[in-house]
């Protein structure tokens, strides 16, 4: 682990996603994204017998460990800055959907959650060099009976490329959803409540200039 910092400027956002940075931009932290190379493939693979819980608790842990390694190597001056990660999955059962690979793939993603209740699960953890903190927000979403010219028309919008799923609760697909039962940003990528709790819990308040004192 990096040398702790007493009094961080800034959270590095260990995440590419524009969602992940207008939620944090929403809550008005102070953040920096970090880049860090991904491993090949959208997603990481799933283990023999992880569940989805446990699936999507461990690639946000891996994303921390490779965010945390890469700024000690490549930005010695900000090693000990707090770091967060998250990922995002839909789950119908034991079955897991990332982000589909094609149009072709989304569009069987959508045909099966179509008039299904799936659930979205977005782990996040907070490192601050001496430990990791985590949290864990489960949404239920319901589907709509979808029609295949639907499915396929928003197929072709491109909108469900590189979101878990294959589809996007803040665009067109929210015209897909029948009721939600959790946490619209978990949805989106970032659970804000379970976010805020965590950088409460890691004294990081002072990231938030409205709740700084």
């Amino acid at each position: 682990m990096g040398t702790s910092i007493s009094h961080p400027n800034k959270l590095w956002l260990a995440s590419a996603s524009p969602r992940r940075r207008e939620l944090l931009d929403q809550m008005q932290v102070r953040h920096e994204v970090l880049r860090v190379p991904s491993p090949p493939g959208e997603d990481e693979p799933r283990l023999a017998g992880e569940s989805p819980i446990d699936y999507v608790c461990r690639t946000a842990y891996d994303k921390a460990q490779r965010a945390r390694q890469w700024l000690e190597t490549h930005e010695a001056q900000s090693s000990g800055q707090p770091i967060l990660a998250a990922d995002t999955t839909v789950a119908l059962g034991d079955e897991i959907f990332g982000k589909p690979n094609d149009a072709e793939q989304a569009a069987l993603f959508l045909r099966r959650l179509s008039g299904t209740t799936h659930q979205v699960l977005s782990a996040v953890v907070i490192d601050v060099g001496a430990k990791r903190l985590h949290a864990l927000s489960i949404s239920e979403v319901s589907f709509a009976h979808l029609k295949d010219e639907e499915i396929v028309d928003y197929c072709r919008t491109g909108e469900p490329m590189g979101k878990a799923g294959a589809y996007a609760i803040q665009g067109r697909a929210a015209l897909f959803v029948s009721h939600i039962a959790g946490s619209h940003s978990g949805i989106m990528g970032l659970p804000i409540r379970e976010t805020y709790a965590l950088i409460e819990q890691a004294g990081l308040s002072t990231l938030m200039p409205w709740r700084a004192s």
